[in-house]
C-alpha cells in the first residue's frame, strides 16, 4: 500500500521521526536510524559545533536521513529566524521546526511568537514545522501563515507523561488539514501507537530512546508501534460500546 506522508517536497514512509538528544554517545545516532528505519532526525542548532573535527554531531547522521534543525533556545520570534537562518547558511537546509520557550519550569511553547517565526521563515522559503501547545485556532492560523505541518506536544518536553493532550490534538486532527506531528512527551511505545490511532501523521521521539534501557531495541519498538498505529487508523477501528454485545450467536444447533 503506498502511504507515503508529503512535507514540503520530501515523501516519508516510515512515520516515526527521532531526535538526536540526551544519548550516551552520539556514536548510537545511525543504528537508531539504520534499525528503526526513521528517515528524519531533529537537531538543536546550538548543539552543533560545525567547527568540530571529532565528535561532530552531524557526521553521525547518515548522509540520506532527513534534516530537521530546530530553534531550541529561543525566547522570541526574533531568535528562532536568527537561528534558522543560521542553520540554511551552515549547510543543514531548508526545514526548520521552529521551537520558541520563554517558560522555564514547564518548557512550553510561546504560540504566539511561534506564528510570529512562522510567517517570516515561510517567506523565505523555508519549509516550516512549528512546535506549539495543541490549540486549534493558532493551528489553523499556523497553517495559514504556510506551516508544512504542526507539532503538537503530547505532554511536557522530556517528561514521557504520554498523551495528556489526547482530546486538544484529536480535535486538530480532524480539523485541520494538514499533517500534525505529535512531539514531546511521549513516554512508550503504546502511546505512540495510540497517537497515529487518532490520526496523527506521525510522531517524533526523544528522550523515552535515548534514556531507555537499549535505546536501539527501543527505537525499532516505536517503529513497530508507529507503523500498528498507522495501519489500525487506516483500517478503521471498532465502535465502542456502554454495553456487552456477544461476538457469537447465543442462539444454535443445541436449541
Amino acid at each position: 500500500m503506498n502511504d507515503h506522508l508529503i512535507i514540503g517536497n520530501k515523501r516519508i514512509s516510515n512515520r516515526l521521526f527521532v531526535g538526536s538528544g540526551k544519548y550516551s554517545s552520539n556514536a548510537l545516532i545511525p543504528h537508531i536510524i539504520q534499525e528503526s528505519g526513521s528517515q528524519v532526525i531533529t537537531v538543536a542548532v546550538r548543539r552543533v559545533d560545525f567547527e568540530a573535527t571529532e565528535d561532530n554531531l552531524l557526521n553521525h547522521i547518515p548522509p540520506n536521513t532527513i534534516l530537521m534543525p530546530n530553534t531550541s533556545g529561543a525566547r522570541n520570534a526574533e531568535e528562532a529566524v536568527r537561528i534558522a537562518r543560521l542553520a540554511r547558511a551552515m549547510g543543514c537546509g531548508d526545514w526548520i521546526k521552529i521551537e520558541v520557550i520563554t517558560d522555564s519550569r514547564y518548557l512550553l511553547p510561546d504560540n504566539l511568537e511561534t506564528l510570529k517565526a512562522t510567517e517570516m521563515l515561510v517567506k523565505e522559503g523555508f519549509t516550516v514545522l512549528p512546535y506549539m501547545s495543541p490549540e486549534l485556532i493558532t493551528a489553523r492560523r499556523m497553517r495559514d501563515a504556510g506551516a508544512a505541518a504542526v507539532m503538537p506536544l503530547g505532554a511536557p518536553i522530556g517528561s514521557n507523561q504520554g498523551l495528556k493532550t489526547r482530546e486538544l490534538i484529536k480535535i486538530m486532527i480532524d480539523e485541520i488539514d494538514i499533517p500534525v506531528i505529535v512531539d514531546a512527551g511521549i513516554g512508550k511505545p503504546s502511546e505512540a501507537a495510540e497517537a497515529m490511532e487518532l490520526g496523527a501523521a506521525a510522531v517524533l521521539v526523544n528522550t523515552a530512546i535515548a534514556t531507555a534501557g537499549n535505546p536501539v531495541e527501543m527505537a525499532v519498538a516505536f517503529s513497530l508501534a508507529v507503523r500498528a498505529g498507522r495501519k489500525a487508523f487506516l483500517a478503521g477501528t471498532a465502535t465502542v460500546l456502554e454495553l456487552a454485545q456477544a461476538s457469537s450467536p447465543l442462539t444454535g444447533f443445541l436449541d
